[in-house]
């Protein structure tokens, strides 16, 4: 390992990146140590521009380490450094260096925890282990959080705050941390040389691990900030090697370019993570006065006392208790599907879709129905959910997630990928402001023609409505061949969808075909990578999951094969292979939304405007409402661009749905 040069001395403390000969998007590792500094570590470039050629490692790189004790001196600094240089920001983490990112505008960025996501799958994201991946080493055993009563050291909450977890549930410093940690004036710090071999002089152990608890040994401020230059400087070299990784992968595009694919989703993937960092801080504009009328009209007013959620909850059950017999617990499956066999209604089970087509066979099913609608928001999304997540300023926030561990996702809590469809009319544009929404049309069938690279489905896809050719070659209506699609893509083999499916292979082979060998690699537990790079599990695990080692899934996309219950027996080689064969097309789906998304941000500072949410195909901007019609323009274009390279030379056609709203009801959703 090649030790890193002494920090540079200068007479301001980034003198040395403006004398210097420094090209736009060469990477720039960047190590935050709140109410400190920060700490900076960059390549003399080679005579060319971007990312580095791949290789074994890279020699000793430049290190600048800077006392900023208020973080608005410290983001006025990476502003500068932003304006004059537009590196590509290097970090272990967004989170990690979320206190000063999101102070500024920054524009390309490498996140190595995304990108280690991206080559090796599941959750885990911890510097030690993005570490030990990109040096050939076993994952090392995870971090346990510190107990509570732990002593957190002023100043060490930068690099490691949060290793392996997620924003809501960050991990605290290393409780042999230094007891106080303080800095003094702006300015350069100086220190002797830099190392990153082993030892106290070094992050890394005598095995080559990463050292996690070594930062927080650090016995001041000025020692604190040459080991986060050390720090820095081992992070390019993981960047450096993860970005000799990502080239080593398939460039699967029709026409591939001079950047590959899967350079090309690290990077959109590791800006998703500057923006869920923004979209936390951001929020989602919500109009508090109505959504207090809405709640008060759906569930009542809110409870002040035990005795007045009783009241209200017994309230919400007399609808359905009065077509029912005896007294009966709404919240129990067993005993509702009893009580409804009592009353001549006979099913397998509860659940919403297995009720809705008896709806009129008898007026309890009707208010069960209308009872869990009231029920959800009145425990998920009340005056309590309200009051949590709704500030003063009236913006909705919660955590953000730039890719879930399944497909691939952008997931959110508190509610804002699950908002109830009574409640959105309360998301409302602030004065002077409006929504720009736009929802990409039918994108998992057309990811699906550019994946599997089937011309007669890259045909359909020249549509708007690709549904309509697809129906014509299938000889069905439209929702016959939306049947048949969904089949293809989920699996489905039984009834009018296993009709529609052998209809489906006969039309569009080739990507039957793509589908059928994912899904015989799902039976078999062979991994697989999505068309941008993305690694998907699908060997099965030697123990149990981990259930605490990353953020939840969306919703909408599938359970690991791995995160069957034992009490239905495992995980069938049938559930494994649909759960392949959507990863293959979910996964891409969520690549190519973030790739989108991201050109978007790139562009949208310009018009005033705000990205506020990415709701899985849907991205809802905020913008002043004299520049509606140019941000409507840049969601086009932008897509456009972002097609232009993801799906070169496919022939498949993209679309997207753009809509100007006042209120977020307003669209059709």
């Amino acid at each position: 390992m090649t030790p890193a040069s002494p920090p540079h001395a200068a007479a301001g403390p980034l003198a040395g990146l403006w004398s210097g000969e420094f090209v736009p998007r060469q990477p720039l590792a960047l190590v935050v140590l709140p109410t400190v500094g920060f700490a900076l570590a960059h390549q003399p470039p080679a005579g060319h521009g971007g990312d580095p050629p791949g290789g074994t490692d890279l020699p000793a790189p430049v290190t600048v380490v800077v006392s900023a004790p208020e973080s608005a001196e410290a983001a006025g600094l990476l502003a500068e450094i932003e304006r004059r240089r537009a590196p590509r920001w290097v970090w272990w983490s967004a989170s990690a260096v979320a206190p000063l990112a999101t102070q500024v505008r920054l524009a390309a960025c490498w996140d190595l925890a995304a990108v280690h996501r991206l080559l090796h799958g599941g959750r885990r994201d911890d510097p030690p282990a993005v570490w030990a991946a990109v040096a050939g080493l076993p994952a090392p055993p995870q971090a346990r959080p510190p107990g509570p009563t732990t002593r957190v050291a002023p100043g060490q909450l930068g690099l490691w705050e949060g290793t392996g977890e997620d924003p809501p549930t960050r991990r605290g410093p290393d409780p042999t941390g230094p007891e106080e940690i303080s800095a003094g004036p702006a300015g350069v710090g100086i220190g002797g040389g830099v190392g990153i071999g082993g030892g106290e002089d070094g992050p890394l152990a005598g095995d080559g691990q990463l050292d996690a608890g070594w930062l927080r040994r650090a016995a001041g401020p000025a020692e604190a900030l040459r080991r986060a230059a050390a720090l820095a400087a081992l992070a390019l070299q993981a960047q450096h090697r993860q970005l000799a990784a990502l080239g080593d992968l398939a460039d699967r595009r029709a026409r591939p370019g001079r950047i590959s694919l899967a350079v090309l989703t690290a990077r959109a993937e590791s800006a998703a993570e500057l923006l869920a960092r923004e979209l936390e801080r951001d929020g989602l504009p919500v109009d508090r006065a109505t959504a207090e009328t809405l709640l008060a009209d759906l569930v009542g007013p809110p409870p002040r006392t035990d005795a007045d959620e009783l009241a209200a909850r017994r309230r919400r059950d007399a609808p359905v208790l009065a077509h029912l017999r005896g007294p009966v617990d709404l919240r129990n499956p067993a005993a509702v599907r009893a009580a409804l066999r009592t009353v001549g209604v006979d099913v397998p089970d509860t659940r919403s879709g297995r009720l809705e087509p008896l709806r009129d066979a008898h007026p309890a099913v009707a208010a069960l129905l209308a009872w869990r609608r009231t029920e959800r928001i009145a425990t998920t999304y009340g005056h309590r959910w309200l009051d949590t997540h709704v500030g003063p300023d009236g913006r909705l926030r919660g955590a953000w997630h730039g890719s879930d561990g399944a497909a691939g996702r952008m997931t959110a809590q508190a509610g804002l990928h699950n908002l109830p469809a009574d409640l959105r009319c309360a998301v409302v544009a602030e004065p002077g402001r409006v929504f720009v929404r736009a929802d990409l049309g039918q994108i998992e069938p057309r990811v699906l023609a550019v994946v599997s690279a089937d011309p007669a489905l890259a045909a359909a896809t020249q549509a708007d409505d690709m549904y309509a050719p697809v129906a014509a070659q299938l000889g069905r209506d439209r929702a016959h061949a939306k049947v048949a699609m969904l089949a293809a893509m989920y699996g489905q083999t039984t009834g009018a969808a296993g009709e529609a499916l052998r209809r489906m292979r006969r039309a569009y082979p080739t990507a039957l075909a793509y589908l059928d060998a994912a899904d015989a690699a799902g039976r078999s537990g062979r991994d697989l990578r999505t068309y941008g790079g993305r690694l998907v599990r699908l060997a099965p695990a030697a123990g149990p999951p981990d259930r605490a080692a990353g953020p939840p899934r969306g919703l909408t996309d599938p359970a690991p094969p791995d995160e069957a219950s034992p009490a239905v027996g495992g995980v069938t080689e049938q559930a494994r292979g649909r759960f392949a064969r959507n990863a293959v097309i979910q996964g891409p789906a969520a690549e190519l939304f973030k790739a989108w998304a991201v050109t978007v941000r790139a562009e949208l500072p310009a018009l005033g405007g705000e990205i506020v949410l990415c709701l899985h195909d849907e991205l809802l901007l905020h913008v002043p409402a004299a520049h509606a019609e140019a941000a409507a323009d840049l969601l086009r274009t932008a897509l456009a661009a972002t097609a232009a390279y993801w799906a070169t030379a496919s022939g498949v056609r993209f679309v997207a749905e753009v809509s100007i709203l006042q209120r977020w009801s307003d669209a059709a959703h």
